[in-house]
């Protein structure tokens, strides 16, 4: 969106009567640029391909200025992003299965005159084989679609009431204390839950490792990955 001193343009017929105006008309119509004002008028609405802008008005000049307003909405649709990608869900495997498949496989007659490459290869083919049978998948989330571990119902409640405060003191229908005391309150049973989430990690460490490791892990914000051997 812009204003342009091509007048000479006719965007009906995508012709033009000066010579600037010829090299502004090559430069759009080779970046596959569209004009959406049909009206007479000096500003330009250039997006690169039809749906993107909708409702496009044409309006009064702004003060002393040449130049007319132009109104339009930008159509977008709000898409959910999903991820597709999936993992193996070791804690609804069964291991009995898979052990007892891997044992059925005779090795001596499978594995016979192959090599290290070769029986390598037929193992490991028995081995997906089974563990597409023994062990399902799930969709992967990363740390960010897992909520935190003081999370929980009363907590959510909370903080959307805070935000809903927010949104209410923004629109003057709530004053300033009111707004200040539900952001203290919620803040303040945050504090109180991720502190005494933090107390039973630490107490319970002997005897749940992963959970205290899994909370400090993620509370980082880089993940270290293994360096060359």
């Amino acid at each position: 969106m812009g204003g342009f001193n091509h007048h000479s343009i006719c965007w009906k017929d995508n012709t033009e009567g000066h010579k600037k105006s010829r090299k502004f008309l090559e430069c759009v119509n080779d970046n596959f640029l569209l004009q959406m004002v049909e009206e007479p008028c000096w500003t330009l609405s250039l997006p690169t391909k039809k749906g993107l802008v909708g409702n496009v008005k044409l309006k009064d000049s702004l003060g002393c200025s040449d130049h007319e307003m132009v109104e339009f909405k930008i159509l977008r649709a709000a898409r959910r992003v999903c991820s597709k990608l999936t993992t193996l869900d070791f804690r609804r495997a069964d291991f009995g299965l898979l052990r007892d498949l891997i044992g059925r496989v005779t090795r001596e007659k499978v594995l016979e005159g192959r090599g290290g490459q070769g029986s390598w290869l037929v193992f490991k083919d028995h081995l997906l084989q089974a563990q597409e049978q023994c062990i399902p998948r799930k969709k992967k989330s990363g740390k960010k679609a897992r909520g935190p571990a003081w999370m929980n119902k009363e907590i959510l409640d909370k903080l959307k009431k805070k935000k809903e405060a927010y949104r209410g003191w923004k629109q003057r229908r709530i004053d300033w204390v009111e707004y200040r005391e539900t952001v203290r309150a919620a803040r303040d049973q945050v504090k109180e839950a991720k502190a005494q989430t933090e107390l039973n990690l630490a107490r319970d460490i002997k005897d749940n490792k992963k959970n205290f490791y899994r909370y400090v892990r993620d509370k980082g914000k880089t993940r270290e990955d293994v360096g060359p051997l």
